[in-house]
């Protein structure tokens, strides 16, 4: 059999060839559909690469530019502000700086904020795989066992890059023990080795470290730079935003770039590629800033039923309350502040409404109103928040802020009594009063008033103690009340309110003391008087008790003085006046500047003190 014959090892066996079948042609490969990119959240996607797109840390900025420039670049760096201000993307930022070596060798090598162009490092420390550029979360390794790792990694010289740098996030959350074992590196780091710390508590970072660092405060973002900021970012993705809506989320935000961001994301998702004002108070759970002005308005012009249905339709559309009256309180600071720096209405976070209508209520209300309403806003914010039922705590705090615009301020009420006494005066001040007596001699500034009516009789002497007459041998006690005074002078404090308190007097003199004692009153107080006057006088003082009721007791003798005083001072017709137009009010009290002997008069503030009011400093309690 010839080689053309034999059989093939995969045939059967011998037979004929008929021709194979039609050979099938290849089957074209399944090309599968590329599977769409996975979304990313605008804070991370809009992050910054570089200094110029850092918005709101212009100073630092400046001192790092500076620093770099002059060759002063620190071994250490610590970022500290709220959350959301760009902390560890400035230390990403930061560490491309220190290892920036441009694509091409056409310019020198060295570190630089100039940052526009990627150079070969870049792109690695951005997406944080760069071998020399390490972070570390202090929140997750806190012990001294990660900071070993770090001292050991560091007396080795980088891979690639100039500088080993370490970014530890959160540092304040370190251990005693790793803080400790990191101040030595930390003080004298290899000349390759660079630290970047960032927190948001930077007191519970220890002094030790803080003075072996380069400190920089971030700072909150202004809201008029944050709704451009966002602005640039809505033309960037295609979306359409009302200006005012920009506001809100940046005031929301509170000067957090990535809170504002993230709020921005949840607009945009809830508008479906279309963001309204309207929408965006709806998702925060806020007021619309014209009603708030709406509400505001009607509290001052103390229309109650007005300013209750309007916060009950603010309400039903979902505001709660304490932001209602959080938002009042904003727009009454606001309004004091146009007040005093009618300038503030340039900014760009006002909307149109708060520029126009808070510049027309800065004119027409007073300081003191507007820190009145401040005062009851802030109070009742906090009563609302307490409250098992929110509403009606903030409606509650709505009438007492309606009802107290209609009240003047206690200058102002005072100066209409002044100009019109007759005509506010009740009917019982219409009987002529007593002759007022003469002004006191001396140098006097004119007549005054007397916190006491004419007509009440001077008060006894015992209500007053007398001065205590020092004689060669010691002070002459004649009376309980001079008694009482020298205790006081000895400053003891127990022994001169058992005086006033317990004890009546029925006989004194000087060296002997015969008193009756109050049921309930330690009999002790007798055998101690008697034993100190002996100590403090040098002389023997007997002090006896007596079975006579005696006479009232020092306090009681004061009460009735008070007593008299309050009642002579609500006879007259200034305070009656104010009596009668304030219902409810009472005096409380009547204080004279100075305790005056008792052959002289006891004279009250003058009346040109009395109309002056209180201060701007004073504070105001409804």
């Amino acid at each position: 059999m010839s080689d053309d014959t034999r059989a093939h090892p995969d045939d059967d066996g011998p037979g004929l060839d008929l021709g194979g079948p039609p050979p099938v042609p290849a089957a074209a490969p399944v090309v599968a559909a590329p599977a769409p990119a996975a979304y990313r959240v605008l804070a991370r996607k809009y992050r910054p690469q570089n200094f110029t797109d850092l918005i709101g840390q212009e100073a630092m900025v400046r001192t790092l530019r500076n620093a770099f420039s002059s060759g002063r670049i620190a071994q250490a760096y610590i970022l500290t502000g709220v959350r959301g201000v760009g902390k560890t993307t400035t230390a990403r930022i930061l560490a491309r700086a220190l290892n920036y070596e441009p694509q091409e060798n056409t310019s020198p090598g060295g570190p630089s904020l100039d940052l526009a162009v990627m150079g070969k490092q870049c792109r690695d420390i951005i997406e944080s795989r760069h071998v020399d550029v390490m972070e570390m979360d202090a929140a997750s390794n806190t012990s001294i066992n990660d900071i070993r790792e770090i001292i050991e990694s560091a007396r080795y010289r980088p891979v690639m890059a100039r500088y080993k740098v370490y970014i530890i996030d959160e540092v304040h959350m370190l251990s005693t023990a790793a803080f400790n074992g990191l101040l030595k590196t930390l003080e004298e780091p290899p000349e390759h080795v660079k630290f970047i710390f960032a927190t948001t508590e930077i007191r519970k970072v220890p002094v030790t470290v803080l003075s072996r660092c380069q400190r920089f405060d971030l700072r909150r973002v202004e809201a008029g730079v944050l709704a451009a900021h966002l602005a640039g970012i809505c033309a960037k993705e295609g979306v359409t935003i009302e200006p005012e809506a920009l506001s809100i989320v940046a005031r929301a935000a509170e000067g957090s770039v990535r809170d504002s961001l993230s709020l921005l994301d949840q607009a945009i998702a809830h508008g479906g590629g279309t963001v309204s004002a309207e929408e965006v108070r709806r998702l925060l759970g806020l007021a619309d800033k014209g009603r708030v002005i709406d509400l505001f308005e009607a509290l001052m012009k103390g229309e109650m039923a007005r300013a209750l249905a309007q916060f009950r339709d603010q309400y039903d559309a979902g505001a709660d309350p304490a932001v209602i009256l959080t938002d009042l309180a904003e727009f009454t600071h606001l309004v004091t502040r146009l007040k005093i720096v009618p300038d503030a209405a340039e900014d760009a976070a006002l909307v149109e409404a708060e520029r126009v209508r808070g510049l027309q209520m800065a004119q027409r209300l007073s300081m003191r109103v507007l820190a009145r309403a401040w005062q009851m806003l802030t109070k009742g914010i906090g009563e609302v928040q307490q409250a098992p039922k929110p509403a009606q705590a903030a409606e509650m705090a709505l009438v007492r802020l309606a009802y107290a615009a209609d009240l003047p301020t206690p200058d102002e009420a005072l100066r209409r009594l002044k100009d019109q006494p007759a005509a506010d005066a009740p009917a019982s001040s219409a009987a002529p009063s007593p002759a007022p007596s003469p002004a006191p001699s001396g140098g006097g500034g004119g007549a005054r008033l007397s916190l006491a009516p004419r007509a009440v009789a001077e008060p006894r002497p015992a209500a007053r103690p007398a001065p205590v007459v020092l004689a060669e041998a010691g002070p002459r006690l004649a009376s309980l009340a001079d008694v009482a005074q020298f205790v006081s002078t000895k400053r003891d404090l127990a022994l001169k309110h058992a005086i006033e308190t317990s004890l009546r007097p029925v006989h004194v003199e000087d060296g002997r003391i015969e008193v009756a004692l109050l049921p309930g009153a330690p009999a002790s107080v007798i055998q101690d008087l008697s034993r100190k006057l002996s100590e403090w006088t040098g002389r023997r003082w007997l002090v006896s008790l007596s079975a006579q009721p005696g006479g009232p007791t020092l306090a009681e003798e004061n009460e009735a003085v008070r007593a008299e005083r309050e009642e002579g001072i609500k006879a007259h017709p200034l305070v009656a006046a104010v009596l009668a137009r304030f219902p409810g009010a009472e005096v409380v009290d009547v204080r004279t500047r100075a305790e005056a002997p008792l052959h002289e008069e006891v004279l009250a503030p003058s009346e040109e003190d009395l109309l002056s009011g209180p201060g701007l400093d004073d504070e105001l309690e409804y």
